[in-house]
């Protein structure tokens, strides 16, 4: 077996570093070191953990600048994007750092005989697996509150991002958390695997495909393990006719473009009042010719980089030549010439329907569809005609149809006038194929924790 993981950089195609993945025996270690280790870290004063969270984060973002280059020879992400990532991450670290005390705050029954209370227990070992796309955000979404609520944490992240995963273990490390708390290991499916069917970890939270979400569920079965999961999307967006159409233009192209269409959230379809679809689309296409520049990633007017790897590439270039064959219009992007680059135009597309895959599968890449709608009515059965439900979004002046529209949307989170954006004190949920479980908000915590109750007479 192969004992390296050699990370190609989707920039230029070259090596970009060597990683080796754990040994068995040090997959083994890595389980001893954090359960020995968990007990100790339960029973440190929650003012306590919170003082080193809150230095992690001031250690991280020193090293901001030379974080974000290393990502985008990673990952492909433009430079001057790529340090965005741990701005996000600052806001929702901080945010559940600031409500720890109310999130892990026991829940207290009155009684006049005894002393009744719900107290919140971590569940011991967290096992946190992290995609390649965010490797950053997705993961601190369960980092943070687990090391709050006393668990210990072990990452693994993607290959493709586990420099990442490295430099989330040394500012931790560097803000005093103790040894074996936190591991960040490039271990094999084989390896987590056993650690699932060992019972060796105490919960699961998996970020990434659906294919990789039902693995996870397969190799749980009968474990009784808690597992949360984060999965893929088709998000949609609808505009009515009534919408402020430059702020919306503007967002939607970021929302379906940002990171090159590379986010469970991104908007992958679009579905627009009739009345209005012609000057929307003139307009999208301005706007996308006039903001998607796509480019060199350490260029400083690139807004485009490449998409992270050749079959990712090859993925979404099928779905793109499947529409067209079908009948779909190009508005913006073009058929590569070379279809070994992994430098894609951002494509958007017309005379679209739920036939075509395009419109129904995710794309994972810099491609949208729009299509006209009739009525409020058509554009909800056409955005809950989906396997997915993660996030959706409506575009309208009138904020009393919209919240009426985005009560039928089958979706973990609707948008009114905004688009691909995580909101740290909302619970971020998926339905449908899209997931199950939520992190972030004070619920967030729920998810780290067990309920223990107490009757004390």
């Amino acid at each position: 077996m192969n004992t390296d993981f050699k990370l190609i950089s989707p920039v230029d195609g070259s090596e970009f570093k060597c990683i080796a993945y754990l040994t068995d025996e040090d997959a083994a270690e890595t389980i001893i070191k954090a359960q020995s280790v968990q007990g100790a870290w339960q029973a440190t004063p929650l003012r306590d953990r919170v003082i080193i969270c809150e230095r992690f984060i001031d250690e991280l973002l020193r090293k901001s600048d030379e974080i974000a280059s290393e990502l985008t020879w990673q990952m492909g992400r433009p430079v001057s994007f790529s340090g965005k990532e741990l701005l996000g991450l600052e806001e929702r670290a901080r945010y559940m750092v600031s409500k720890a005390q109310k999130g892990l705050h026991p829940l207290e029954i009155e009684s006049e005989n005894s002393t009744r209370y719900i107290d919140r227990v971590p569940h011991g070992v967290c096992l946190v697996i992290a995609p390649w796309n965010y490797p950053f955000l997705t993961a601190i979404n369960t980092i943070v509150p687990a090391l709050l609520a006393g668990n210990t944490v072990i990452l693994k992240p993607a290959g493709q991002t586990a420099l990442c995963g490295e430099r989330i273990h040394q500012a931790l490390r560097a803000a005093g958390l103790p040894e074996g708390v936190f591991q960040s290991v490039l271990a094999t499916h084989h390896q987590v695997a056993q650690w699932i069917t060992q019972m060796s970890v105490n919960f699961i939270a998996f970020t990434g495909s659906v294919r990789g979400g039902k693995a996870i569920e397969t190799t749980a079965a009968g474990k009784f393990l808690p597992v949360t999961l984060e999965l893929g999307g088709k998000d949609p967006a609808y505009v009515r006719a009534d919408a402020d159409l430059d702020h919306t233009v503007a967002s939607l192209v970021d929302g379906a473009f940002f990171n090159s269409g590379q986010s469970c959230c991104s908007i992958e379809r679009i579905y627009v009042a009739r009345s209005l679809f012609d000057k929307f689309v003139t307009r999208f296409k301005d706007e996308t010719r006039k903001t998607q520049i796509l480019g060199n990633p350490f260029k400083s007017e690139t807004t485009l980089g490449p998409v992270v790897s050749a079959s990712a590439a090859d993925g979404i270039r099928k779905q793109i030549a499947e529409a067209i064959s079908a009948g779909a219009e190009i508005v913006t992007g073009i058929n590569e010439p070379d279809n070994s680059s992994l430098y894609l135009p951002a494509t958007t597309l017309i005379t679209v329907n739920h036939h075509m895959p395009v419109m129904t599968e995710e794309t994972f890449g810099p491609v949208v569809g729009i299509m006209p709608v009739d009525s409020d009515e058509e554009a909800v059965r056409a955005m809950n005609d989906s396997q997915f439900g993660l996030s959706a979004s409506i575009w309208s002046t009138d904020k009393t149809v919209s919240a009426e529209l985005a009560r039928a949307v089958q979706a973990g989170t609707v948008f009114v006038n905004r688009c691909d954006y995580l909101d740290p004190a909302l619970a971020w949920v998926g339905v449908k194929n899209s997931g199950r479980g939520c992190s972030l908000s004070e619920l967030g915590f729920h998810q780290v924790t067990r309920p223990k109750s107490y009757s004390i007479n």
